[in-house]
């Protein structure tokens, strides 16, 4: 592998990369380095393009509330990836990748033109900058302190740093998505489960101070509104900032009791929410939760053939069941672009459990948004490959997925979650406060 390509971190103990960088590290953030940490210049042939600062501005015509025009849509196919000639771009493929074209036959990966899309707003470039020099990892890496609102390791100096980079970034402040889940039989048969997810992002709130968290890095809701046997199910979560010296907080409220009750399984390995088995609770957003099972090591910065601007698996022309066939998504709707993504490996610690002995993920460099997932079984074998198929969501300047794809190659089975084609687009002038994510609050909305 080159070593234009991939940069190798440096190992050295955990407790030697607690403080923060220098402030001439620090002063290259949107010198050469872009706001977030990225690399500001294309690559070296001209295949990635230099970051001028993504898209700040909606495309003529767009209002709030409608889906998001493709603002690419007369790019064409540059090349298609498939089983044929996965062999020539293997280097720039995630282990998924090469699994999921070699397990079926008509998997392919249309290639398009490179757009560095993403963007956020100016303060939380502002507060990156500010905390740069300030912002570390508590004893032990499972948790953060000494910033505030920005990313906190724009130049990260081991896996752990890129990984609080991907549980800290920027999805707005306060949001409602309105999504669709399903996880569709070899047949291709499914039930889609609908959801109203809700958010409070207290990491980013304005004039929010770390003193003010309260450890808490993210107030979450989610209220199952279909299928009629599962409807009424809301779960209500207070995601701790260090869930080791205090474990996320979670409540849910049953329909058919009429009763909140502490959840204290919504964490880990523990099933995800009515996923039929496909996903445990810490893949969510790629991944959520404590980092403590894991060691990780950041292998270092690498091109690669990653889901990228996905604007056409988002589109209201679509019906859900254009997306979903059987054994895995309707390919040819996605986009892949190449883009320079953190290589992070998680092993999982002696002692501890969890169904994933290792998990490599792919950290897309000027978002921190984690694209892809390779995840393996106790025997050391692939087990099942993520992908997070992502937008900017340019009336917010938030770049997050549209659409999570869990595939399961030993089952020969997917999970798709974020289905947004048939409904309401995400939301992102809710105005909510912590006091909307109490048990209390949970058992009135639950009576209505």
């Amino acid at each position: 592998m080159k070593r234009s390509i991939l940069l190798f971190a440096v190992l050295c103990p955990l407790s030697a990369a607690l403080a923060g960088i220098t402030a001439t590290e620090a002063a290259r953030l949107g010198n050469d380095l872009t706001p977030l940490g990225g690399e500001k210049a294309g690559n070296a042939d001209g295949t990635i393009p230099a970051w001028t600062g993504g898209i700040t501005t909606p495309p003529a015509g767009y209002k709030v509330g409608d889906h998001h025009p493709d603002p690419y849509k007369d790019d064409p196919v540059l090349f298609t990836i498939s089983a044929a000639n996965a062999d020539k771009y293997a280097d720039k493929l995630t282990a998924g990748n090469l699994a999921l074209l070699k397990a079926y036959s008509d998997y392919v990966m249309p290639v398009y033109a490179t757009h560095r899309s993403a963007s956020n707003p100016q303060r939380i470039y502002d507060a990156t900058k500010e905390h740069a020099t300030t912002a570390a990892l508590t004893e032990g890496g499972n948790g953060i302190t000494g910033t505030v609102v920005g990313v906190p390791f724009p130049i990260p100096q081991n896996g752990l740093e890129v990984i609080w980079n991907h549980l800290t970034r920027y999805r707005g402040i306060a949001a409602v998505r309105y999504i669709s889940q399903a996880a569709p039989q070899r047949n291709g048969s499914y039930t889609l489960v609908d959801f109203q997810d809700e958010f409070l992002f207290n990491y980013v709130r304005e004039g929010i101070q770390e003193k003010d968290l309260d450890n808490v890095l993210v107030y979450f809701k989610q209220a199952v509104t279909a299928p009629a046997r599962l409807a009424g199910t809301i779960l209500v979560v207070h995601e701790t900032l260090d869930q080791v010296k205090e474990a996320r907080r979670a409540w849910v409220y049953n329909t058919g009791q009429r009763r909140v009750r502490r959840a204290p399984n919504v964490a880990y390995d523990n099933p995800g929410t009515a996923a039929d088995g496909m996903r445990t609770s810490d893949q969510f957003d790629m991944f959520n939760g404590a980092p403590d099972r894991y060691e990780w090591k950041l292998i270092g910065k690498k091109e690669m053939y990653v889901p990228y601007n996905s604007y056409k698996l988002h589109s209201d022309s679509l019906k859900y069941s254009d997306i979903l066939k059987p054994l895995h998504i309707n390919q040819d709707l996605t986009r892949y672009e190449l883009h320079r993504v953190w290589v992070v490996d998680a092993t999982l610690k002696p002692g501890t459990s969890h169904v994933y002995s290792r998990r490599t993920f792919y950290v897309d460099e000027d978002s921190w948004q984690v694209l892809a997932v390779d995840q393996y079984d106790g025997r050391g074998q692939l087990w099942r490959v993520s992908e997070a198929h992502c937008i900017n969501y340019y009336d917010a300047q938030v770049f997050w997925s549209t659409l999570e794809v869990h595939t399961d190659l030993i089952a020969g089975r997917y999970l798709a979650i974020g289905l947004d084609n048939e409904g309401k687009m995400y939301d992102f002038s809710l105005k909510r406060t912590p006091q909307d994510y109490t048990p209390s609050t949970l058992r009135q909305e639950g009576v209505r």
